[in-house]
C-alpha cells in the first residue's frame, strides 16, 4: 500500500517517532493517521519522544580499533542513570555506533550541525547540475530538496542507514531504545582516527 510521504510526516510530528516507524505503522492502519498514532502508542514509540526533554548525564564512552590499528572511534552516548549505563542493550548500541562511524566516517552527528554555509553551497551546485540537466525550473526546488535528504542520509550520522540493518537510520534505532528501556538516550559526541599521510586534523573528524 503506497503511503504518501506527507501522511508520514504529519504522523511523525504527532508521536516524534521515527519515519520507518511511522510509516510502517500506517501500512499497519491502511493510512488512518488516529489508528497508526494508537499503534505506535502501544508500541511505546510516540512516548519515547516525549523523553528527550529529560537531562541525560550519565552513560559511558567506548572505542573500537578498526583495520590492525588503521581505524580508531570514540563515541559518547548519555542516558539518564548509571543503571542503563550498565545495561547490555545500551551498550551494544553505543558499540555498533563506533562500527558505524568507522566504516561511513560521517562528516556531521545530525543534520542541524551542518553549517548553513555548506547547505548553500550544495542547493546552489544541485540546482545548476538540474538547470544543465534540462530540468523545468518549476521541479528544480524539489530536486533540491530531495537531493538534500540524500546528502543527510550520507554526512549525518543519526540520518544515516544502520550498517546492520538498511532499512532503518541511526535516529530510529536510538528511538526504538528510547522506548524499549524507558529512558533519554542522547548521542553526544563522536571523534574518528585514521593514520593517512596528513599529520595535521585533516585525518581526523570529531562532532558533536
Amino acid at each position: 500500500m503506497h503511503i504518501d510521504a506527507k501522511v508520514v510526516k504529519s504522523l511523525r510530528e504527532k508521536t516524534g517517532a521515527g519515519m520507518m516507524d511511522c510509516k510502517k505503522a500506517l501500512q499497519e492502519a491502511e493510512g488512518n493517521l488516529e489508528k497508526a498514532v494508537d499503534l505506535l502508542r502501544e508500541k511505546g514509540l510516540s512516548a519515547a519522544a516525549k523523553r528527550a526533554d529529560r537531562a541525560a548525564n550519565q552513560g559511558i564512552v567506548d572505542s573500537y580499533i578498526h583495520l590492525g590499528g588503521r581505524i580508531g572511534v570514540l563515541v559518547e552516548v548519555n542516558c539518564e542513570t548509571d543503571f542503563v549505563a550498565r545495561n547490555d542493550e545500551f551498550r551494544e548500541f553505543v558499540r555498533n555506533l563506533c562500527l558505524q562511524v568507522a566504516a561511513t566516517n560521517p562528516s556531521y552527528l545530525s543534520k542541524e550541525d551542518v553549517p548553513e554555509s555548506i547547505l548553500e553551497r550544495e542547493r546552489q551546485i544541485i540546482k545548476t547540475q538540474a538547470l544543465n540537466d534540462g530540468k523545468p525550473e518549476k521541479v528544480v526546488d524539489k530536486i533540491v530538496e530531495g537531493r538534500l535528504e540524500k546528502y543527510y542520509s550520507e554526512n549525518c550520522l543519526l540520518e544515516q542507514a544502520f550498517v546492520k540493518d538498511e532499512d532503518i537510520t541511526v535516529s530510529e534505532l536510538q528511538t526504538n531504545l528510547i522506548a524499549k528501556i524507558g529512558e533519554n538516550i542522547v548521542v553526544r559526541r563522536y571523534c574518528r582516527f585514521e593514520i593517512g599521510e596528513a599529520t595535521d586534523a585533516e585525518n581526523t573528524t570529531c562532532c558533536g
